[in-house]
């Protein structure tokens, strides 16, 4: 009797109930394109902004879920670097942070172009830029050969080890790796998105490598959603959701590769833990937003260069309260002068006095 999926007689022929996920792969479908028609309309500095910050995310979050922590400031600061942004604080980075960037980033900016055993090989070796460890122990850029024994994903004390999964030998491999090359290149049958789940199902059961066969597994799916989305612009973060929902991903793994051909509760998580990234996403931006509609209802009118620092200071969130001598401060200028920009801007209907008077007298913007 089969215990794994790739065991069946019919692997790899998925299917699913399309009546059970059409609503909410149309519902996602939208959100999508809504995110990225809002994205659209944003000034270059704004969308560059959130591009960086949703690439680094999305490198730490995969890490993360298979247990390694990247120091956050060097992986903002390869992807900066990367992406030919100049930005404020940039650090050095060593060649383990700056493979694990180069490979989420190769993976989106190419999304037309087509998975190879090559491409693959090259991830994997971005991701071990300093070898497997002690010499023998990890196969770089190159399918396992199980020269140890069989691929397993184990958790547990040792001893008292529990299989969560058995992948196929290692023998299989080229016949099972030219299979899923094949299907993941031809012209697509189903929705684009569907081949982003299916993919990251069906790479992360033949689980090719020694090690990182999670991480590239979405970074395959992230190749794949950058395709439906024929973009190289990321907008939201999948790992960083999955990261959220590990203890269900894993389960939902577990229970989907010691199951049957049907994968319909697989997909219903994928397009669910989707559309909760692209929420989030749409959370995080909010401000981004905001700020952008605010500047496009006032771009008719005529304010100064302190008089801009200072409403995109109250914009970005405005630490404490402030008065017409902080303004004096930060831009630099007289009390005065800082009086007469407030004041303009209470006529413009910019900013408002708030409640409390007197020597503690300050200000905010005006809410629409």
């Amino acid at each position: 009797m089969s215990k794994y999926i790739y065991q069946k007689t019919e692997w790899p022929k998925f299917h699913w109930d399309q009546s059970a996920i059409a609503p909410q792969l149309a519902a996602v479908r939208h959100r999508q394109g809504r995110l990225f028609g809002r994205m659209a309309g944003l000034g270059f500095a704004q969308r560059d902004a959130a591009i960086l910050g949703t690439l680094t995310s999305e490198v730490i979050k995969s890490s993360e879920i298979e247990g390694e922590i990247l120091n956050a400031q060097q992986v903002r600061s390869s992807v900066a670097r990367r992406l030919g942004l100049e930005v404020a604080g940039l650090v050095p980075s060593d060649r383990r942070v700056d493979g694990v960037v180069e490979m989420a980033l190769e993976a989106a900016q190419n999304y037309d172009k087509p998975l190879t055993q090559e491409r693959l090989f090259r991830w994997h070796a971005q991701l071990f830029p300093q070898g497997g460890g002690k010499a023998g122990e990890m196969r770089i850029g190159a399918w396992r050969d199980d020269a140890k024994g069989p691929m397993q994903v184990v958790s547990g004390a040792i001893g008292r080890e529990r299989v969560h999964f058995q992948a196929p030998p290692a023998e299989r491999l080229p016949a099972e790796m030219t299979a899923f090359l094949y299907w993941a290149n031809r012209p697509a049958d189903e929705d684009p998105v569907l081949r982003a789940a299916i993919a990251h199902l069906w790479f992360v059961t033949v689980h090719p490598f020694d090690d990182g066969n999670g991480r590239i597994a979405r970074a395959i799916a992230d190749w794949a959603l950058a395709s439906a989305e024929a973009s190289p612009l990321r907008f939201y973060s999948m790992s960083a959701q999955i990261r959220k929902e590990r203890d269900k991903y894993y389960d939902l793994l577990e229970e989907t590769q010691k199951g049957g051909l049907d994968i319909t509760p697989w997909l219903q998580w994928f397009l669910g833990c989707l559309d909760r990234a692209i929420e989030g996403a749409e959370l995080s931006l909010a401000a981004v937003f905001e700020k952008d509609l605010f500047w496009k209802n006032c771009a008719q009118l005529e304010l100064n260069g302190r008089q801009r620092l200072m409403i995109n200071k109250l914009l970005d969130g405005f630490d404490g309260k402030l008065t017409s001598t902080k303004w004096a401060k930060i831009s630099g200028c007289s009390q005065d002068t800082a009086q007469r920009d407030i004041v303009e801007l209470i006529v413009k209907g910019i900013l408002v006095k708030d409640q409390a008077g007197g020597r503690s007298t300050s200000y905010s913007l005006k809410k629409s």
